[in-house]
């Protein structure tokens, strides 16, 4: 009788009911969001019981297969979400870089393995997710699953009802539309005016560059709210779970 070893196994358990494609695996073990776990797997740095795997169509059983990265074995992580209140001139790194502080140093040290779901520019604050758990991370960036996100700016000079009409119109900077869902205003003199923004993309630094765009510079920037969830009074550079309630509402189809 011919005798299997395990790179036989796994190709012969590809339709097993438990399995999952090799790069949501990669993402729930924390290793990668699931695009960046399809890059990984293309590059052939992934094996799945001694087997390198270049496919992304690959499954594995999570409690049966042995994933390894560059050698190293993968397993899955309990998985973490965390809601923080980034402070001004932080890095949505783990680490500091160039002297400058970065978010993962307001974790615990045992929590290094976590990244930012999105980004807050350095200049900015407010509410930020962090998590080890890719697919949730790309349910919430990507444009297509359409969570919104509020902010509060507080921006040099007077703004008039008819700029916030062109916002929310949408503008083209450097090639690339930009757009706020809702705009209105809270308050507003010749100096400084403070104004809440919906938004539907993460484009880098968009609040910023959609005031530019009308002649005005944002001197504050705070992020309230994304989906459902309130930066309420988490205060700044301090860090709460966030509940399984949480969660479902962040994931639940719009």
């Amino acid at each position: 009788m011919e005798r299997r070893g395990p790179h036989h196994r796994f190709a012969q358990d590809q339709t097993r009911s438990l399995s999952i494609r090799l790069q949501k695996f990669l993402a729930e073990a924390g290793v990668a969001s699931r695009r960046g776990g399809e890059a990984i797997i293309l590059a052939g740095r992934v094996a799945v019981n001694g087997a390198t795997v270049r496919e992304l169509g690959a499954k594995v059983d999570p409690a049966v297969d042995r994933v390894t990265l560059d050698g190293a074995e993968v397993r899955a992580k309990k998985k973490l979400y965390i809601a923080l209140n980034k402070p001004r001139r932080y890095l949505c790194t783990r680490a500091e870089e160039e002297g400058r502080a970065a978010i993962g140093e307001l974790l615990p040290r045992e929590w290094q393995n976590l990244y930012s779901v999105g980004r807050l520019d350095y200049e900015s604050e407010g509410l930020i997710f962090l998590t080890n758990d890719g697919e949730f991370s790309l349910r919430l960036t990507h444009p297509r699953y359409g969570v919104r996100k509020h902010y509060v700016a507080v921006v040099e000079g007077r703004v008039e009802p008819e700029m916030l009409q062109r916002l929310t119109r949408g503008v083209v900077d450097l090639g690339e539309e930009l757009k706020a869902e809702r705009a209105w205003i809270v308050s507003a003199t010749n100096s400084t005016s403070v104004v809440e923004l919906e938004m539907a993309e993460g484009k880098n630094r968009e609040v910023r560059r959609l005031f530019e765009s009308q002649g005005r510079t944002v001197t504050r920037l705070v992020r309230t709210q994304i989906g459902k969830i309130k930066l309420a009074e988490l205060p700044t550079g301090k860090w709460r779970a966030l509940s399984e309630a949480e969660i479902k509402s962040l994931l639940a189809p719009k």
